[in-house]
């Protein structure tokens, strides 16, 4: 079962909700807002609930029907905090201390260390209003030289740290401005427009081996691609009750939170992305995310 966050341009309902949620069923939009404004109003509403995909499914049932070419699929998060977790695969590490090789940095070894270490790398990656939806614009760091997308499956976790479902997030990163120092970490990930999530939220239920799902990126400048790559989220060392247990950690996130689940796909160290690029990134069962750079 798919449910987006969606807005209807051009029309209205009485509740006054503009930002509404829905089952994406083929070619049309089951409104659950319609239906139960009170427990369907919005994403927290949702990650707050103990049985999401019984409850839907109780919904479904006489609720109204939009044509999904009349909505607006919107990002599928309202208040909620994105996080990452960094160097989850083996081919993230590599890259990364072979960059700082290169670059004359001695950061290299931090991503090994963490990738062997019992704590993961854990960060902020994105506030609601930093994120961008399907088919919006992501953004270039204009200080940055080289960034690139990363491409990640997302967990959808509620306020108890449980993976209500799954979507796609595209981890934007300035990565010259990372291998410089890692303490530069944030400045490279967190920033207006850095950050990518949708089109929907796949509940858990329809996924019954999330490690079986593959992730591919493609990058197009004009008429070109210029990058195509793919991994499987079996190549990650860690696995996802690990990452959201630390995550929970001393922290609260009583309206749920996303979580991106790290990178298996690097694109080339002479890879740049360029104002004007598409970027896609396809996780089989999810959908497609498909954004281009601003």
């Amino acid at each position: 079962m798919k449910i987006i966050r969606f807005t209807t341009p051009g029309l209205q309902f009485p509740d006054g909700i503009h930002f509404r949620l829905g089952v994406l069923d083929g070619e049309r939009v089951v409104d659950l807002t319609t239906k139960d404004p009170d427990t369907f109003g919005s994403v927290a509403h949702l990650l707050r609930l103990d049985e999401p995909a019984k409850t839907i499914a109780d919904a479904i049932a006489g609720a109204p029907v939009l044509p999904a070419r009349q909505v607006q699929f919107e990002a599928p998060l309202d208040v909620q905090e994105v996080w990452a977790a960094g160097v989850t695969y083996l081919r993230a590490c590599e890259t990364r201390k072979e960059e700082a090789a290169r670059a004359g940095s001695s950061s290299g070894t931090v991503y090994d260390k963490v990738y062997n270490a019992d704590r993961p790398e854990l960060f902020l990656k994105a506030t609601p209003e930093r994120a961008a939806g399907p088919e919006q614009h992501i953004r270039i760091r204009a200080d940055s030289r080289r960034t690139v997308p990363e491409p990640e499956l997302a967990l959808a976790l509620n306020y108890a740290g449980v993976v209500v479902g799954y979507t796609i997030g595209n981890d934007m990163s300035a990565r010259d401005i990372e291998i410089e120092n890692p303490l530069y970490v944030q400045q490279a990930k967190l920033y207006r427009g850095g950050c990518a999530l949708g089109p929907c939220i796949l509940l858990a239920e329809a996924v019954p081996d999330p490690k079986a799902l593959e992730i591919e990126m493609r990058v197009d400048r004009g008429e070109v691609r210029v990058f195509q790559g793919k991994t499987s989220v079996a190549q990650m060392k860690r696995g996802f009750d690990e990452l959201a247990g630390w995550l929970f950690r001393e922290n609260d996130f009583p309206g749920g939170v996303f979580l991106l689940t790290g990178a298996g796909v690097v694109p080339p160290e002479n890879f740049a992305l360029d104002h004007g690029d598409t970027v896609e990134i396809e996780i089989g069962p999810i959908g497609v995310l498909r954004n281009e750079v601003e």
